[in-house]
């Protein structure tokens, strides 16, 4: 089963995401853009060579010149689209899937992901299968070896940090890269920053011996390191490396939605800005709270990271992102950006003298539950019309999906982007209610 959304296309490579398929979407997106050149790369997967290579003979064939960057970060790729003459790239990741997926993702030339309507277009291209001769003169090919070094020049250079008191810190970090695409680069820009850096899972090599997502349950071996090694703070990547998670120097897993929360409470006491934040429904309302502390507030986007940059360009938003661990800085590129997360979370952890969990307990506490049912087991129409009555006394926002909202607590029903289930987001001021929210959920089916 090959899955299309708005983050791109992903499928299993033995069966629906083949070679065939890589090539017949390049040629539909050649279609979709301007003349130009097209920035490449790819995570770490073992399928991911192949189809890059098909998919850089492709575009050479139909004319067009491409920039390779190799196995990089996602924000990588879009950085360099963002800071070159490129009109679009692609990159081969099939993100926090598991390691039999691929996918491809397709950037605009301003170097965020395809519109909605635009991906529309560009699977309504690939369904119509044309074939396209070769050009009259082939594109040329060649690799950039130094986009991780632009793209970690471009964080250090951030007009809203101190590098020089986050270099005096001297930071001790260890880096969980799940041996995906982002190890070399977040240590790399860690060294710049004056840390000493202790790699976990660091090679590129594509096999994933944790759960993907950089979650609690799958940084065992992360927050057993900690204490060990007297480390201020953990960071744990996803393959493609736009999402990051940290561990404080207790070896307690912060959890994903704090990302966004540390990042841009040091942006917020560093810039001295009120800001408009923008953030996706499903983004926990710690945000919310510690925006209030320093006059900024909130804006909600329909969940999905081009969702988030179209609110921001809207509103003209400078910081947003998504409580996946996913943190978007404009100054760098509007794109979620794991580079940029760690440099604003030390940025913040240079601020004080406090530990990383002293800063965690001294922010807004609340407790988001996420869960999931496939839409193998019920019609979403069907759970949102048991769940709505159980929820009647709530306030709902029908923005994307369906979320019950209370003055403290929420819980948000959507179909998922990338993958064929519904997901359940709950949050509440303490674990137990929104465990409870969760349970109403799965009652309301039985």
């Amino acid at each position: 089963m090959l899955i299309r959304s708005i983050s791109g296309i992903r499928g299993l490579t033995d069966s629906s995401l083949t070679a065939d398929v890589v090539t017949k979407y390049t040629r539909a997106y050649h279609m979709l853009i301007p003349d130009g050149v097209i920035i490449t790369g790819r995570d770490s997967r073992i399928s991911g060579d192949l189809l890059l290579r098909n998919i850089i003979d492709e575009l050479v064939r139909l004319g067009r010149s491409v920039i390779d960057c190799g196995i990089v970060p996602t924000p990588t790729v879009q950085f360099m689209v963002h800071n070159t003459e490129a009109v679009g790239g692609l990159i081969v990741t099939a993100s926090h899937n598991p390691a039999e997926w691929n996918g491809l993702k397709f950037l605009r030339t301003d170097s965020t992901f395809l519109y909605p309507s635009q991906c529309n277009a560009l699977f309504k291209a690939f369904d119509s299968d044309i074939k396209i001769n070769d050009a009259k003169e082939p594109g040329v090919f060649w690799q950039d070896q130094n986009a991780i070094h632009k793209h970690m020049i471009s964080c250090l250079s951030l007009s809203c940090i101190d590098l020089n008191r986050i270099q005096r810190r001297k930071f001790k970090i260890i880096v969980d890269a799940v041996n995906g695409a982002g190890g070399r680069a977040l240590s790399t820009l860690l060294d710049s920053l004056g840390c000493e850096v202790i790699e976990l899972n660091g090679e590129p090599t594509g096999h994933f011996n944790r759960g993907t997502e950089p979650l609690p349950e799958n940084l065992d071996s992360l927050c057993g390191l900690m204490k060990k090694n007297n480390a201020d703070v953990g960071f744990a990547l996803d393959p493609d490396a736009d999402r990051l998670a940290a561990v404080d120097e207790n070896g307690a897993p912060l959890g994903e939605e704090y990302t966004l929360v540390l990042a841009t409470e040091g942006y917020l006491k560093e810039t001295g800005r009120k800001e408009s934040i923008v953030v996706n429904l499903s983004t926990s309302l710690a945000i919310d709270k510690m925006a209030e502390l320093y006059g900024s507030n909130v804006v909600r986007s329909t969940v999905g990271e081009i969702n988030v940059v179209k609110k921001m360009n809207d509103i003209g938003s400078e910081i947003g992102g998504e409580g996946n661990g996913g943190v978007i800085l404009r100054e760098c590129h509007l794109g979620r950006d794991s580079l940029v997360a760690a440099t604003l979370i030390l940025n913040r952890m240079s601020q004080t003298d406090k530990t990383l969990s002293q800063i965690y307990k001294s922010l807004p506490k609340f407790y988001i539950v996420k869960d999931k049912i496939s839409l193998e087991k019920v019609e979403f129409s069907t759970l949102i019309s048991k769940v709505s009555s159980t929820f009647s006394n709530a306030t709902i926002n029908n923005l994307d999906g369906i979320k019950f909202i209370w003055e403290d607590s929420w819980i948000h029903l959507r179909k998922s982007n990338t993958e064929p289930i519904v997901r359940i987001y709950a949050e509440a001021t303490g674990l137990e209610e929104a465990l409870e929210l969760v349970r109403k959920v799965k009652t309301a089916l039985k």
